[in-house]
């Protein structure tokens, strides 16, 4: 293990993890949010508005974490796996909550853009993917998976 690995595999802090789920929390929020109202805006069937929101918020995470990523100096084909390995199971966590919630939410996915229900549901499901991502996040940099990865580029 490198240096800065082996501190995270002993030092993981809730703020470590905090940061890390906001970190992917962005990614995650450009996407699902542009999805749902892409899929909103043209009368998607709710199945398609969620795959469109879950592979938005895949690319947008990934895209945070390489543009930081190469910045670094790594080539193309490393920055992809790095943003692989740091992101991959904490935006797919935060996908399954998020999107669970909103189809749950009885008349969620049918509101219009202009429906309050749409908007509060949405932002509430951001907020509880991130209480149940973080300590996820928590487990994996104390292990010297996930951002713990990432922070070795620094």
């Amino acid at each position: 293990m490198e240096p800065a690995t082996q501190t995270h595999a002993h030092g993981a802090t809730w703020s470590m993890a905090a940061q890390a789920t906001l970190h992917c929390l962005t990614g995650c929020a450009i996407g699902e949010v542009l999805g749902m109202v892409i899929g909103t805006a043209f009368g998607l069937p709710n199945a398609t508005t969620v795959v469109l929101s879950i592979a938005l918020a895949f690319a947008f995470g990934y895209a945070l974490t390489l543009r930081g990523v190469l910045r670094s100096g790594l080539d193309v084909r490393s920055a992809i796996r790095v943003a692989l390995a740091a992101d991959t199971v904490s935006i797919a966590v935060m996908e399954l909550v998020d999107n669970g919630f909103v189809v749950a939410v009885p008349g969620a996915m049918d509101a219009g853009l202009t429906s309050m229900l749409f908007w509060v549901t949405l932002a509430g499901s951001l907020v509880i993917a991130f209480a149940v991502t973080t300590p996820v996040n928590k487990w994996m940099i104390g292990r010297g998976k996930g951002h713990a990865v990432v922070h070795s580029m620094h």
